[in-house]
């Protein structure tokens, strides 16, 4: 029998604004060379580094008023850091400011930089008050590839411009959850379970302020779906006090 994979600490942040129809969330499509979710359409992330640890215990770069728990700011610190590294936004502030960095100040920013470097040459302050938990899941013991994901949404800034990166991820979008669910139904666009789920559970609000409040007042259940014969199929379980609408889905 082959040895347990060990999940990957991940963070993903849903970036979130109030459009023409209602509430929108920027997504990309996975390069479909990368060997998780390939061709998938996502929210921006990825697994944590032990650079993030070091930022999260940084006074200069991080506010650690906002959370006393050093493993809990580590992983906002990652969703800031892979938001910025996939699509070019930096949820930071420049040192003293209440303002997030301008645009353009922003586009003078050599992304190739490493990430830390930037914030030391700019004199940043990561915004890590920005993002609030919003669900917590843990890939099943049966697949090859684990992560144990935290999941943030935040407020997108109003003038940065969000843009996918061209090599993890090769197209974007800012979509409604709703429209998202509704065009993967389609076969338009390939969501995983997880993705999907979320999806669903953010189509319940009909603007920006009402997810974040959600997030804030709700609390996290710890999501690994586990998988039970069904039939001459398979169905995944999940807690149904995770908020999901139920805790049986079929596959």
């Amino acid at each position: 029998m082959n040895a347990e994979v060990k999940a990957k600490l991940a963070s993903t942040v849903m970036m979130l604004r109030d459009g023409g129809s209602g509430l929108e969330v920027f997504m990309v499509v996975r390069h479909h060379q990368i060997d998780f979710a390939s061709g998938a359409l996502v929210f921006p992330g990825g697994r944590m580094e032990e650079s993030d640890a070091e930022l999260a215990q940084s006074a200069a770069h991080c506010a650690q008023s906002i959370d006393p728990d050093v493993a809990a700011r580590s992983l906002r610190v990652a969703a800031i850091r892979e938001s910025f590294e996939e699509c070019g936004i930096l949820l930071a502030r420049p040192h003293g400011a209440s303002d997030l960095i301008s645009a353009e100040r922003l586009c003078t920013i050599d992304r190739r930089v490493p990430f830390a470097e930037i914030l030391c040459r700019e004199n940043l302050v990561l915004a890590i008050d920005l993002l609030v938990p919003f669900a917590h899941w843990i890939t099943p013991p049966f697949m090859p590839k684990r992560f144990d994901t935290h999941f943030f949404v935040a407020p997108a800034p109003r003038n940065q411009i969000i843009v996918h990166d061209g090599r993890e991820t090769v197209d974007s979008i800012w979509i409604s959850p709703r429209m998202a669910l509704e065009e993967g139904k389609r076969g338009r666009f390939t969501l995983v379970f997880a993705t999907e789920r979320n999806l669903w559970k953010l189509a319940r609000f009909s603007d920006c302020a009402s997810a974040i409040a959600a997030a804030q007042a709700d609390p996290i259940v710890t999501v690994m779906p586990e998988r039970i014969a069904a039939g001459h199929g398979h169905t995944l379980k999940i807690p149904a006090a995770a908020g999901y609408g139920g805790e049986l889905f079929p596959i």
